[in-house]
This record gives C-alpha cells, sequence and structure tokens, in this order.
C-alpha cells in the first residue's frame, strides 16, 4: 500500500472566442495590455447583469465529459454563487456549476483507471498582483473547466504521467487553450495520519511544480503531525508554505444565482455531440501501428499531435503509408519548425502535399527540387503543378551530360580524389550538380554519367 493518497482538481481555460457571461474576447495571455479585453459586466459594475451563459463553453464542457467517459446531466444545471473575499474577484463571488445546490454537467467518469467524480463549468476571476497591488480584468470572467478525480493517485509519477496523456486526451477535442495550460490543486493525505488529515496545495501551474511539490509534501507529511489546511509550493525553494486553514464547503456560503437561468440540455445534442468525437490518443496509436503498419517511435510522434496525424491519414489515403512517413514526420515538422509555427497555424493543403509526393514519384519533380517547394507551402500552400515549368526534372541525357563535364572542369582536385579512393569526393561532385541544375537534375542518371566520365 502506498504512503500517500493524491486527488487533483484540474483547472484549464476553455478554448472559446467569447467570455462566459459577457461579448467580451477571450484574452488568456498576460503579454496583452492590462485591461484591455473588459466591459461593466466583467468588471461587476453597479446594476449590470450577465448574459445568457456562453454556448460553446457548455458544449466543450460536454465534449471534455464524454471524452473522460462521464455520465451528461441534462435537467436542472444550478449555477451557484461561491462566496470569497479576495481582491481578484470583483462580485465578491465566483459563478460556477459546484456546489451545495449545484448538480455537476459530467459525473461519474473514468479515465486511465482514475475515478472521474465530476467535471464542471465555471468563471475565472481577475489576476491580482499582490506586490503592485493592480488587477488586471482581461481574465475576469473567462470559462473555465474544472476536473475533479478521487483520491486515487498514490505517487508524483503517476500523477504527471496521467496528466501528460489528459492534456493530450483533450487536444483532440481543442478543449483547452494549449498556450494557456493548466492549473491544479493538488489534495494529499498520508497513512501516518490513517488518510484522515488532507493537505490541499493551490494553484500549481505546471506538471513539473505539481510532481516536486507532491515529493515535498510526501517528506512533511511522513511523521504524521498534520493539520487539515490549505498550502502553496515556492518552486524557488522547493517547499509548500501554509496559507491558510483548510476551508469547508460551509465557508463559502454557495446560493443559487438568481440572475442566471437553470440549464437544460437537449440528449440529442448530448448524442450528436457524442458521434462527432474524434478517437482517443490511445485508438490513433493503435490504428497507426495495425491499420498503417507504421513502427511504434513514428506512431509516437504522429499521434502526440491531433492535427499532424490527422494530416498524415488524409495522406495516407492517396499516397502509400511508407512513402508519406519521412515527408510528414521529418519534411514537413522540419518547414515547421524552421518557421517556429504549428500545422493548425498555416495553411498547408493535404491536396497540395499530396500532389508534391505524386510528382516526386513520377520523377516530374526531384526529391531535392520537391523539399524546396515544401519550404514554400508555409504560411499557404499552392498547387505545385503551378510551378512545375521552372521546378521540372531535367532527365535530358545530352543536358546531363554536358553537366557533369562543366562540374569535372571546374573541380579537377575532386576528380583527382575520388580515383584516388576518396569516396566522399563523388558527393561533393553530385551536390555541384545538383547546385548547378537549381536541385532539378535526375540524380539516378547524373550520378550514373558522372561515374563513367570520372572512369574515362
Amino acid at each position: 500500500m502506498s504512503d500517500i493518497k493524491i486527488g487533483l482538481e484540474i483547472h484549464g481555460y476553455l478554448a472559446t472566442h467569447k467570455k462566459l457571461f459577457c461579448k467580451c474576447k477571450a484574452s488568456r495571455h498576460s503579454k496583452e495590455k492590462p485591461n484591455t479585453f473588459i466591459c461593466p459586466t466583467c468588471t461587476s459594475q453597479p446594476g449590470c447583469k450577465p448574459m445568457l451563459p456562453n454556448s460553446q463553453a457548455i458544449e466543450k464542457i460536454v465534449q471534455v465529459g464524454l471524452m473522460l467517459n462521464c455520465k451528461i446531466n441534462t435537467k436542472n444545471l444550478v449555477w451557484n454563487r461561491k462566496h470569497y473575499s479576495w481582491p481578484d474577484l470583483p462580485k465578491g463571488y465566483q459563478d460556477t456549476m459546484s456546489g451545495a445546490y449545484s448538480k455537476p454537467l459530467a459525473y461519474d467518469g473514468d479515465f486511465l483507471g482514475i475515478k472521474i467524480l465530476e467535471c464542471h463549468l465555471e468563471e475565472d476571476p481577475a489576476s491580482w498582483n499582490p506586490e503592485t497591488g493592480c488587477i488586471d480584468y482581461n481574465r475576469s470572467g473567462l470559462p473555465l473547466v474544472e476536473i475533479v478525480t478521487s483520491p486515487d493517485f498514490s505517487s508524483s509519477q503517476q500523477v504527471t504521467d496521467w496528466l501528460d496523456k489528459l492534456v493530450l486526451t483533450l487536444s483532440y477535442i481543442k478543449a483547452l487553450d494549449k498556450n494557456a495550460g493548466i492549473k491544479a490543486d493538488v489534495n494529499i493525505s498520508h497513512k501516518s495520519t490513517n488518510f484522515q488529515q488532507r493537505v490541499e496545495i493551490k494553484n500549481l501551474s505546471s506538471i513539473e511544480n505539481i510532481k516536486l511539490a507532491i515529493d515535498y509534501e510526501e517528506k512533511r507529511q511522513s511523521p504524521g503531525k498534520v493539520e487539515r489546511e490549505t498550502r502553496r509550493f515556492d518552486p524557488i525553494k522547493l517547499e509548500t508554505i501554509k496559507m491558510r486553514s483548510k476551508e469547508q464547503a460551509a465557508d463559502y456560503r454557495f446560493i443559487p444565482d438568481p440572475d442566471l437561468p437553470i440549464i437544460r440540455l437537449d440528449k440529442k445534442q448530448i448524442e450528436q455531440i457524442k458521434k462527432s468525437l474524434p478517437e482517443t490518443p490511445e485508438q490513433k496509436l493503435e490504428k497507426l501501428i495495425k491499420k498503417y503498419k507504421i513502427d511504434k517511435k513514428n506512431a509516437e510522434i504522429l499521434y502526440k499531435n491531433f492535427e499532424l496525424v490527422e494530416f498524415f491519414e488524409k495522406v495516407a489515403e492517396k499516397i502509400p503509408p511508407a512513402e508519406a512517413l519521412s515527408w510528414v514526420t521529418i519534411e514537413l515538422l522540419r518547414v515547421l519548425n524552421w518557421n517556429k509555427a504549428s500545422l493548425e497555424q498555416v495553411d498547408i493543403k493535404p491536396e497540395h502535399f499530396i500532389e508534391l509526393l505524386e510528382l516526386v514519384k513520377k520523377n516530374k519533380l526531384t526529391e531535392l527540387k520537391a523539399k524546396s517547394l515544401l519550404n514554400d507551402f508555409v504560411p499557404n500552400s499552392l498547387p505545385p503543378s503551378s510551378r512545375l515549368k521552372q521546378a521540372e526534372t531535367i532527365s535530358n541525357r545530352p543536358e546531363l551530360d554536358n553537366r557533369v563535364a562543366k562540374v569535372i572542369e571546374k573541380n579537377p582536385q575532386a576528380a583527382e580524389d575520388f580515383l584516388a579512393g576518396k569516396k566522399e569526393a563523388l558527393n561533393f561532385l553530385i551536390g555541384e550538380i545538383m547546385k548547378s541544375s537549381n536541385r532539378r537534375a535526375d540524380f539516378k542518371t547524373s550520378l550514373e554519367l558522372l561515374k563513367k566520365k570520372l572512369k574515362k
């Protein structure tokens, strides 16, 4: 039996265009100018009432719940006011679909062996800087998902592995703003107290810090003198620090919000959402290995990026998977990395990519020239055939023979080195031929002619 039991309360920003109760842009990034995307509603000006809840946020919560194998509540979903006094909360309470009078939208799930108690929607407070006293309301009212697990974890490594897979799974439905990351409150109890004294560590903002905080807390609690309290993690000192005694549910004074309607969901809509869900990462990985006969290493490169694996599957409909693989996992990623972009940030059409590979297969383009054309697919791809006149492979033997002769004439020392047994000299010479033809010379024919002339 493990020394600790760990439960998680995971918060993530839903990838919506607008805030939860107003039409302000959903800005989740600290780089934005403070207090730019605000209105009287999200700053809680006197007399301002919330708009109807963002339907996109509710749909995404349903998607999250279904991906975590949860049951979905469709009736009498109540918004609660969760009261606490903190400078970042302009209303003095947070609107949430959790609490004493509320049913969670999604509940009783299971994700990779960990029980999901509930999955609900709530609004984010503002951002308060305790050093300056300044408050930025850009985040106030942003829609958050909160996923609550049972205390089923028994080690920090199990937690981090599970969180990595959770984030990957939710990326398949584009539920979370991936640039904003996740936060977690970690609840830990130790066997030295018979698992009766639960300590909560608040607002851990990275998976690395979650692991470090759990490891520290396990050591701290091992002597058994533990109080029920809320703590925070200091990433510099690598230790947890007491914030306050642990709140009970009654401390939040939950009451139903009279300004917000009870939510009722259509069962047919839930079924439609369920049918539209993609395969899970685990299903996708198995499919890549079994259907497309891809080795595990490359399959793992693909399945960890939803846009990339979807792109590969579209290409594999026309191009044999074995031929398409390196072009996607090596060449396409090379171009994206060079441009510091992800596939979803550019417009590379699969049909243009397919056409490029077909032109290589038909010997209309050399591989080198195709790779050069691929560089120009960012930010927007064009049909490779539109540039074929300037890029088409040179296969004419007399023309290639003439190019080979000129390269040998310009590089007599390399020719002598090859004849002296230096094989790298041949690579240099073939490289010069490709350079002189702007990468259009047919490689096989050029190599054949080069060897023939060198022997003479």
